[in-house]
C-alpha cells in the first residue's frame, strides 16, 4: 500500500496538504555553477518549495551517434550531436556541495534526477532526501529497484508510459518495501500542447494505485497546472529558467522568474478556492444569512382564533423570525392574537 502522506524534510505532501511546487532547473544552468546558484535564489523568491536538477555524465546517457529529439533540434545547433549538447550541460560533481549548501541556507528542498547507478550512489553520498525519476526510466525496472532500495521517497514521472507500464513500475518499487511513491502525470514533449496534457490520466493513476499524484508540466501556460490542482494534484513541477533567451535545449520552453511567481500565486489561490470539501456555510455566509434569508410573515390580516392557511403567509427578509422550513408546523393552527400584514409570525402568536 502506497503512503498517503510523504514527508520530505519539513514538507508534508498529500491530501489536504499544500501543493508541493518544484522549480525544475534541470540543465538550465548550462553547466555553470554561478548560473545554477542564481537560479536557486530566483526560484526561492518566486515561491518554489523545491529546486530540481539532473545528475548525469553525458557518455553514460547516450551513444556517440544518438540523434537529438525533435525539440532539441529546434533549440540547439543542428550540427551538434546529442552527446556534445549533453556534455555542455553537465555539472561537475563538486558543484553539488555548493548547491546543497545554498539550498539549506535558503530553506528550499534540493532534488535531482539520476540517470545511472553511479549517479544514485553519488546523490546518496550527499544524503539527498528523495529522488525524482524521469519519464524515460519508467520501464528501466532494475534501475527503479536500485533507487527504491535506498528507502527514500520517489517522485516518478510517467510520460510516454501506458497504465500497464506504470503498474509494473509501481509494483517493482513496492516489492523493495519502499512505499513512499508519488506518481506524476507528464507529457514528454517540449513544449507540449494543452490537448496532450491528459490530466484525467493523473486521476486514473491515483485511483488505480491509491497513490499521491501530481503533474509535471511542459505546456506554455498555467492552465494545465491549475486544472491539475483542481483534480487533486499534490505536486506541481515546472521548468524554470532565469532567461528564456539563453542557449540550451530547455530555456525557451521554461518559465522565467516572473512567470513562475505568477504560477505559484495562482496555485496558492486555487488551493484557497478549493476549500475543505465539507459543505458548510462560511463565517461570512452565516453573517450574511441574516439579511439574505427570509422568515415567515403574514401576507394578510390574521384574526385571533382564525385557522392559519398557506394563503395567509409569505416569506420576507430578514431571517430573524421563524425559518420558512418550519411552515408546516404553523399551518392548521389558530392565531392567538390579531396579526397584521407584514408582521413576522412568532411562536407565541399561535396556539401549539
Amino acid at each position: 500500500m502506497i503512503k498517503q502522506e510523504i514527508k520530505i524534510q519539513n514538507y508534508s505532501i498529500g491530501i489536504s496538504k499544500p501543493v508541493f511546487v518544484i522549480a525544475e532547473i534541470g540543465v538550465n544552468h548550462n553547466g555553470d555553477l554561478e548560473l545554477a546558484m542564481k537560479a536557486i535564489e530566483s526560484a526561492k523568491r518566486a515561491g518554489a518549495d523545491c529546486v530540481k536538477f539532473q545528475t548525469f555524465k553525458a557518455d553514460q546517457i547516450a551513444l556517440q551517434d544518438a540523434p537529438k529529439a525533435a525539440y532539441q533540434l529546434r533549440t540547439t545547433p543542428q550540427s551538434e550531436s546529442q552527446i556534445q549538447m549533453l556534455k555542455k550541460l553537465e555539472l561537475p560533481f563538486e558543484a553539488y556541495l555548493e548547491i546543497i549548501k545554498l539550498c539549506k541556507k535558503l530553506n528550499i528542498i534540493f532534488l535531482s534526477t539520476p540517470y545511472n547507478y553511479s549517479d544514485v550512489d553519488f546523490l546518496e553520498s550527499l544524503d539527498v532526501l528523495a529522488y525524482k525519476i524521469a519519464s524515460g526510466q519508467v520501464i528501466e525496472l532494475s534501475f527503479l529497484e536500485y533507487v527504491a532500495k535506498k528507502k527514500k521517497p520517489i517522485l516518478l514521472s510517467t510520460g510516454m508510459a501506458t497504465l500497464a507500464e506504470v503498474d509494473t513500475a509501481v509494483n517493482t518499487i513496492l516489492k523493495t518495501g519502499n512505499d513512499s511513491l508519488i506518481l506524476l502525470q507528464c507529457t514528454t514533449n517540449y513544449p507540449s500542447r494543452l490537448e496532450d496534457a491528459n490530466l484525467l490520466a493523473m486521476k486514473t493513476m491515483g485511483q488505480a494505485f491509491h497513490s499521491i499524484t501530481g503533474y509535471s508540466d511542459h505546456t506554455q501556460s498555467n492552465t494545465a497546472c491549475i486544472a491539475a490542482i483542481a483534480l487533486g494534484a499534490n505536486v506541481i513541477e515546472k521548468h524554470f529558467t532565469l532567461d528564456k533567451t539563453l542557449p540550451g535545449p530547455d530555456h525557451s520552453t521554461s518559465a522565467n522568474p516572473a512567470e513562475f511567481a505568477e504560477l505559484v500565486k495562482f496555485i496558492r489561490e486555487t488551493e484557497k478556492v478549493l476549500g475543505t470539501g465539507i459543505k458548510l456555510p462560511s463565517k461570512v455566509e452565516i453573517e450574511n444569512s441574516i439579511g439574505m434569508r427570509r422568515s415567515i410573515v403574514a401576507s394578510t390580516t390574521i384574526n385571533a382564533g382564525e385557522v392559519i392557511t398557506n394563503e395567509m403567509l409569505t416569506f420576507k427578509r430578514p431571517s430573524s423570525g421563524i425559518n420558512p422550513s418550519l411552515i408546516h408546523q404553523i399551518l392548521g393552527r389558530k392565531a392567538r392574537r390579531n396579526i397584521h400584514p407584514d408582521e413576522m409570525i412568532d411562536w407565541d402568536d399561535i396556539h401549539r
